[in-house]
């Protein structure tokens, strides 16, 4: 592999939302990653208003809330398009289920897009009220994920 293609394939790279490449051919191996900066998120939405969210390259979540939702009750919102799992893997145990009360930090699903896992985790402490996403199922982006409570 010539090195004006490694420059075009790392521009490549660097212009998309992949987080790792691998490339092997005949005896070459090439492997990329870049560090992905997490960037949150929020939109709220009441009595007509919104607020813009935040510019970047992925949003982690966004919690949304709705005029006709109790003022307490949100939603974290799908920020890719991807399949939506509510475990680690098969078999295992759900990483939160209604009733779970998480910290900042603490994963809430996994979202495949493109042969990558993406965790997506809580931007502050919640409780979750309920799992509206069914495992194993393409989530759209945007689409509500869980409804929340904050505390």
């Amino acid at each position: 592999m010539e090195f004006k293609e490694i420059q075009e394939l790392i521009k490549i790279i660097d212009e998309s939302n992949l987080t790792s490449f691998e490339l092997e051919k005949e005896g070459f191996r090439l492997s990329l990653q870049k560090e992905v900066q997490k960037i949150y998120s929020r939109e709220i939405v009441q009595q007509g208003v919104f607020t813009e969210p935040a510019s970047g390259q992925m949003s982690a979540q966004a919690l949304v809330q709705t005029s006709d939702m109790p003022k307490d009750r949100q939603t974290v919102d799908c920020p890719i398009v991807g399949t939506f799992y509510t475990a680690p893997s098969p078999g295992e145990s759900p990483f939160v289920l209604a009733g779970s009360k998480v910290k900042k930090g603490d994963v809430l699903c996994i979202i495949e897009a493109m042969k990558l896992m993406n965790e997506i985790e809580a931007e502050e402490d919640l409780e979750i009220l309920e799992v509206l996403a069914t495992n194993g199922q393409m989530a759209e982006y945007g689409q509500p994920l869980f409804a929340v409570r904050q505390g």
